[in-house]
C-alpha cells in the first residue's frame, strides 16, 4: 500500500476534517506513535481539549479500507485525530515497533469472525413478492398513459405554448409519475417546469429553454413508447427482476451491486485512470453530481463514475473528489446501457502510476477523429442517451485558427474547440488551453466531451484534459 496525500483526503468526511487533521500533525498533537512489525497498525496519542489525550489508530489490514478508531466523541468517520495520525504516516515521523495492543487484536478478531461468518452462511435467493410487482407494472403502464397524453398535447401545441403554460401543472405531473414508480419520467417533467419558469421569468433565455424543454419531449416520447413494450413483456412473462437494459433505469430502477453481478455486469481486475472530475448541481433533482472520467488501460473504454449528493443530505452523504495515478479495483460493476457507462466498485487500492502504463494513455485514443465523429453520432441518434460523448482523440496538433481553438489530429483532420453551453460557465476550460506552459507533445492525445452545437450546427468538442506520454493535464479540476 502506497500512502499519499490523496489517499488521505478520500478517506475524509469532509474537507475541514482533512484541514485539521493536518493541522494537529504540523503542530505536533502527537506522541507515543508506534506500529506493528507487519506495518498494519499505527496507533498513538492525540493532544485535545482536556487533560487526557485521545487515543487514535488506523489499521491497514485492508489498505483500500483502513479502519480509523478514536476515543475522542466526534461523530465524524474518520474523525480529525485518526486523518491527522494518517499525516504523521505520510510525513515520515518515526513509529516505534510494537505488540499490537490487546484492545485492539480483540477487535481484529471480532471482526475477521464476523467476516467468516458471513463468507460461511449460504447465499439466500431473494424472495420476489410478485403479487407487489404485479401491482406496481400496472401502475407504471397507467402512468405511461397520462405522461403520453401530455407529451402529445404539447407537441401538438408547439413548445411556443410553453409561454403560457402553468409550471405548476407540470410540477404536478411529475408528482404523479413519480407516485405510478416512473422517476425517470418524474425528472424530465421537473425539467419541463423548469423550461417553462425560465421562459416566463428570463424571456432573454427563452431560446435555450425551448431547445431543452424539445429535448426532454423527445426523450419522454421515445421512453414512454419503448417503456410500454418492455413493462408489458414483464407483465405478460411475469418477470419481475432487473434486467439488462438501459431502459431499467430510464424508468427510475435503483439498480444494486448483487442485481448487476447477478446479470453479469461485471469483470475483475480492472485497472483504471481517472482522466478529469467535475461537479454540478441537478436542479430537478436537487442534488449535487460527482463526476469521474476514467479510462480503463486494459479495454481502452471510457466510462463514468457518478456520486449523488441530494443537497438537503449533503453532510450525510460523503463526497468524492478528483484522483490520480492508478486505481486496481478487483470487481468492477457496469451498469448497463450505451457509450459511457456508469461503473461502480466495492474496494479498490490506488498507486502510481509506471512511466510505462502513463506512455500506454494516449496510445488508447481513438484511431482519429472521424472513428470518435461517427461514434458521437450515434450516440445523439439514441433518444434516451446523453447528446454528448466522452472521447479521447489523438493529437497531430493543438493551437488557434484566428481566435478559435482547434485540434487535428496525425491525419490531418480538424475539430473546433469550445465549451458545451450546457454545462454552464463554472465548466468552461478550452479558454485554459492557452495556459498551456509549453506547446503539447506528439504522441499526445486530448480528452474531453464531443457534442453536436445547434449554433453552427456542428460537431465540436469541450476539452477537459490534455494526455501526453508523461502526466494528466487537467483542465476542469
Amino acid at each position: 500500500m502506497e500512502l499519499t496525500e490523496q489517499l488521505i483526503l478520500l478517506q475524509a468526511p469532509d474537507p475541514a476534517a482533512a484541514a485539521n487533521g493536518r493541522k494537529l500533525s504540523q503542530k505536533g498533537s502527537y506522541t507515543n506513535l508506534h506500529k506493528t512489525q507487519d506495518g498494519t497498525l499505527y496507533w498513538g496519542e492525540c493532544a485535545g481539549s482536556g487533560k487526557t489525550p485521545y487515543l487514535v489508530s488506523i489499521d491497514w489490514t485492508s489498505p483500500d479500507a483502513p479502519v480509523c478508531r478514536c476515543s475522542c466523541p466526534s461523530r465524524k468517520f474518520p474523525c480529525k485525530h485518526a486523518l491527522g495520525l494518517m499525516f504523521e504516516q505520510l510525513a515520515g515521523k518515526e513509529f516505534s515497533q510494537a505488540d499490537i495492543p490487546e484492545d485492539i487484536a480483540a477487535k481484529r478478531a471480532k471482526q475477521a469472525a464476523r467476516a467468516a461468518k458471513k463468507a460461511a452462511a449460504p447465499v439466500k435467493p431473494k424472495k420476489t413478492n410478485t403479487a407487489a410487482q404485479k401491482k406496481k407494472l400496472a401502475r407504471q403502464l397507467e402512468g405511461l398513459d397520462m405522461a403520453e397524453k401530455m407529451v402529445d398535447d404539447l407537441l401538438s401545441a408547439g413548445v411556443g405554448t410553453l409561454a403560457g403554460s402553468s409550471a405548476q401543472s407540470y410540477d404536478k405531473l411529475a408528482k404523479d409519475l413519480g407516485s405510478s414508480y416512473l422517476t425517470g419520467l418524474q425528472t424530465a417533467l421537473t425539467r419541463i417546469a423548469l423550461t417553462v419558469r425560465t421562459v416566463q421569468k428570463k424571456p432573454d433565455q427563452a431560446e435555450t429553454a425551448y431547445a431543452e424543454a424539445l429535448r426532454q419531449l423527445v426523450f419522454l416520447r421515445s421512453a414512454i413508447k419503448k417503456s410500454r413494450v418492455f413493462l408489458q413483456d414483464k407483465l405478460e412473462a411475469g418477470s419481475y427482476s432487473a434486467e439488462d437494459t438501459m431502459l431499467f433505469e430510464a424508468l427510475g430502477g435503483v439498480w444494486k451491486l448483487e442485481d448487476l453481478h447477478a446479470i453479469g455486469a461485471f469483470r475483475e481486475n480492472a485497472r483504471l485512470v481517472q482522466l478529469s472530475f467535475d461537479v454540478s448541481y441537478d436542479e430537478a433533482k436537487k442534488e449535487y453530481v460527482e463526476r469521474g472520467w476514467w479510462l480503463d488501460l486494459d479495454t481502452g473504454r471510457i466510462d463514468q463514475t457518478l456520486n449523488l449528493r441530494p443537497a438537503k443530505a449533503l453532510k450525510y452523504v460523503k463526497g468524492d473528489d478528483s484522483r490520480f495515478g492508478l486505481l486496481e479495483v478487483p470487481t468492477l460493476y457496469t451498469y448497463p446501457g450505451e457509450g459511457n457507462c456508469r461503473i461502480r466498485w466495492e474496494s479498490a487500492a490506488s498507486r502510481s502510476l509506471t512511466p510505462e502504463e502513463q506512455a500506454a494513455l494516449p496510445k488508447l485514443a481513438q484511431p482519429d477523429l472521424a472513428a470518435a465523429v461517427k461514434a458521437t453520432k450515434n450516440q445523439i441518434k439514441n433518444t434516451l442517451l446523453p447528446k454528448f460523448l466522452a472521447v479521447l482523440v489523438p493529437v497531430g496538433r493543438l493551437g488557434k485558427v484566428g481566435e478559435t481553438f482547434v485540434l487535428e489530429d496525425p491525419a490531418g483532420a480538424r475539430i473546433v474547440l469550445r465549451d458545451r453551453a450546457e454545462d454552464g460557465a463554472d465548466h468552461a476550460s478550452t479558454a485554459r488551453l492557452d495556459m498551456l506552459p509549453e506547446p503539447v507533445p506528439a504522441g499526445s492525445a486530448l480528452f474531453g466531451l464531443m457534442f453536436y452545437d445547434e449554433a453552427d450546427k456542428s460537431i465540436c468538442l469541450h476539452p477537459y484534459s490534455v494526455v501526453t506520454p508523461d502526466r494528466v493535464i487537467r483542465l476542469q479540476y
